[in-house]
């Protein structure tokens, strides 16, 4: 007799035990997930950067990578809206970085340079050569040697 109420007595506290274990196991969970540190990494382009008009030194042509590929550009009384996608490159001597460009609106108003083009829809790539972090040019080819646009960093 007293074998049986020994066992029923052992069952029931490994019950109560293997409870207690699930509840610390989940609250050891939660726990890691409220203090986990989330790593997001960013293209080294975002950010608000300006470009100088050259026969229009009173206006700034700007441009705004922002996060989710969005990029808004504004230059006098245009401003664009779009997708961009940096393409950095492992070697930076042999190929430059590669950006494309999608505009997907175009408010179509004069910009900068006196120009009113509505380019909506339109899709182009340039090669970003990094001059320092402050200062990048947009070249036509890969070796940076067709280069057309210096842009300042604004923001970060």
């Amino acid at each position: 007799m007293k074998n049986i109420y020994i066992i029923g007595l052992l069952c029931a506290c490994s019950t109560w035990t293997m409870a207690e274990t699930v509840t610390n196991t989940a609250t050891a969970q939660q726990a890691a997930k409220a203090n986990a540190i989330r790593v997001i990494t960013r293209p080294e382009i975002m950010g608000l950067w300006g470009m100088e008009i050259a026969n229009n030194k009173k206006c700034v042509e700007y441009y705004n990578f922002r996060g989710m590929s969005d990029v808004v550009i504004k230059s006098g009384k245009e401003w664009t809206y779009g997708l961009y996608d940096y393409q950095p490159s492992d070697d930076h001597k042999e190929r430059l970085p590669a950006l494309i460009l999608q505009i997907k609106y175009d408010n179509n108003e004069v910009d900068c340079s006196g120009q009113q083009q509505d380019q909506t829809g339109e899709v182009s790539q340039y090669f970003v050569k990094w001059e320092n972090e402050h200062t990048i040019d947009f070249c036509a080819n890969e070796k940076g040697d067709k280069c057309f646009a210096t842009l300042r960093r604004v923001l970060p």
